[in-house]
């Protein structure tokens, strides 16, 4: 007999609750959202809750999400392997707080964050790496460590520490009522989900079918044991283009960059679509 209860199905609220000042967060991409699913509700969520000094890590790059927390005041930390908006061009948040130093951003690659995170599912320390050998980046990491392959002579070899998120935070097409959650062939959100204490999903829809039960469904599901929390949340990575359910609002990403130019226009964007716009809660 299963005793695992699942994952509770709950509102937005008490999901980002789990999410507490200081925590280190792993957020998808938010560039293509065929690639992955960014919580953009949740993510107005931790604002008008008023969250300090996350550690955000990109997996492996940022974007609007990232951007949006810094204009906020959420973040003191920001780790990625690049940070753009694509086509409307880089994130004005970020590259205030960079050049005025308000922010501690650590450089990093697309492949240490995502080996970071296998170490950090298979719970070892480091993992090795071979292909950012000579970049200036390495310069920059002290905790990445150049050592000599231990069984081949003069053939060094980068060990990058494990990353173990305090939580991960990420939207799905769909969870079933266990909390079983279908990210398809998004395995990099099973990965950062695995090495992560916590683990937030909101989700387009919620099924009542089994997803585990289902033979072709269970080989694209995130098994509830590593889910701490469930929240529909239809369009829940709105103004973002989510696979194929709906495409990007280019119209709000051109406000979100003109307002994100200054305080004044950015304060007034937050209160229009963040405090003063509400959010499905269950």
């Amino acid at each position: 007999m299963d005793d695992n209860p699942g994952a509770p199905i709950v509102g937005l609220d008490e999901l980002v609750s789990h999410v507490k000042d200081g925590a280190k967060i792993a957020l998808p991409t938010d560039f293509n959202g065929m690639y992955s699913g960014a919580a953009m509700s949740a993510t107005r969520a931790l604002i008008r809750r008023g969250v300090k000094n996350l550690h955000v890590i990109a997996v492996p790059t940022g974007g609007l999400q990232a951007d949006m927390l810094i204009g906020a005041g959420c973040v003191a930390v920001m780790e990625a392997g690049s940070m753009f908006l694509g086509e409307y061009g880089m994130p004005p948040h970020f590259v205030r707080a960079f050049k005025n130093r308000t922010i501690v951003s650590r450089d990093a690659t697309c492949p240490a964050i995502h080996a970071g995170l296998q170490a950090g599912e298979k719970g070892i320390p480091f993992i090795p790496l071979r292909g950012i050998l000579g970049a200036d980046v390495i310069r920059f990491r002290t905790d990445w460590k150049v050592m000599d392959n231990p069984f081949e002579k003069d053939d060094p070899i980068l060990l990058v520490p494990a990353i173990n998120p305090d939580v991960m935070l990420f939207h799905a097409p769909m969870a079933d009522r266990n909390g079983n959650v279908w990210i398809g062939r998004r395995r990099e959100l099973a990965v950062a989900a695995h090495a992560s204490k916590t683990t937030l999903v909101t989700v387009e829809s919620i099924s009542d079918q089994d997803f585990m039960e289902d033979e072709h469904l269970a080989t694209g599901t995130l098994s509830n044991v590593y889910v701490t929390a469930v929240c529909q949340q239809p369009k829940g990575a709105w103004p973002l283009s989510f696979s194929d359910y709906y495409a990007e609002d280019t119209e709000h990403m051109r406000e979100y960059v003109r307002a994100a130019k200054d305080d004044e226009s950015f304060r007034a964007y937050l209160q229009r679509y963040v405090f003063q716009k509400s959010e499905a809660t269950a």
